[in-house]
């Protein structure tokens, strides 16, 4: 694909933006001020890593959102490649996005430029630590990749046992697919920099968390108010024992270049 997406934000509808932005808040996350390209309430928080946006509309969440330059003409070579859109805004007079999903029903969406302000300060982790990954759950990888390879054409690392794990390069937080069992749907996972400080905060507002929830070994997940995943681990659980080349081929997926 000429001209590759860049992932923006994990979108996810909630039924109190409030509440989600407390919860975010109390975790770590910063509030970064948002633009005028929607009519309803969205507010958007980050760690400098993963950005999170909190919409009050109906659409189907989650949604991984990327920015796509020129995306008319870019949607006119999906569609010619046998792309099918779920939803697709393209007029003058209105903010042009689309949405389409793959084949485990895992729902993306571009639009054609950002929809938030970066952080004029440099940002910190959160008490989760470092976002490694979005997670997304496929029954079959590399069917899986065949979808993605023309959006992310850059493979970072893949693993092949205990079950098939491919990463690809989004241009931010890097994209997982991952046929593990225990993910039942898209998700955050986080490699922890400071277990203490992350245990003091998840007493001190009473979170509820699951331990040893299964997903790769992970010790702790937090559930957000909205019904988001946030996946704790000691270690990126992929290490550097799989790396592959950066830039890895997606000729290998047969994947078709829009």
């Amino acid at each position: 694909m000429s001209g590759a997406a860049r992932f923006l934000e994990f979108s996810v509808v909630t039924p109190n933006i409030l509440d989600s932005l407390g919860f975010y808040k109390l975790l770590g996350f910063t509030e970064l001020k948002t633009g005028d390209a929607y009519d309803h309430k969205y507010a958007v928080v980050s760690d400098g890593d993963i950005n999170i946006g909190l919409f009050d509309r109906e659409m189907t969440t989650p949604q991984l959102s990327f920015v796509q330059p020129e995306l008319a003409r870019h949607a006119r070579s999906m569609a010619d490649h046998g792309f099918e859109f779920t939803r697709l805004a393209l007029e003058e007079d209105q903010f042009n996005e689309l949405e389409l999903t793959d084949h485990d029903r895992n729902s993306l969406r571009l639009v054609e430029a950002r929809t938030f302000f970066p952080c004029a300060e440099e940002e910190s982790p959160s008490v989760c630590g470092e976002c490694f990954e979005v997670s997304l759950p496929v029954r079959d990888t590399m069917r899986a990749a065949r979808f993605w390879a023309p959006l992310l054409p850059n493979v970072l690392e893949l693993r092949e046992e205990p079950t098939t794990h491919l990463r690809f390069d989004s241009g931010s937080v890097p994209l997982g697919l991952s046929e593990s069992i225990a993910l039942e749907a898209p998700a955050l996972s986080f490699r922890c920099l400071d277990r203490s400080a992350l245990d003091t905060v998840v007493d001190q507002i009473g979170l509820v968390p699951d331990d040893f929830p299964g997903f790769e070994g992970a010790f702790l997940r937090l559930v957000a108010p909205e019904g988001t995943a946030l996946y704790v681990f000691e270690e990126d659980f992929l290490g550097a024992a799989y790396e592959v080349e950066e830039g890895g081929d997606p000729a290998a997926f047969n994947a078709v270049s829009l």
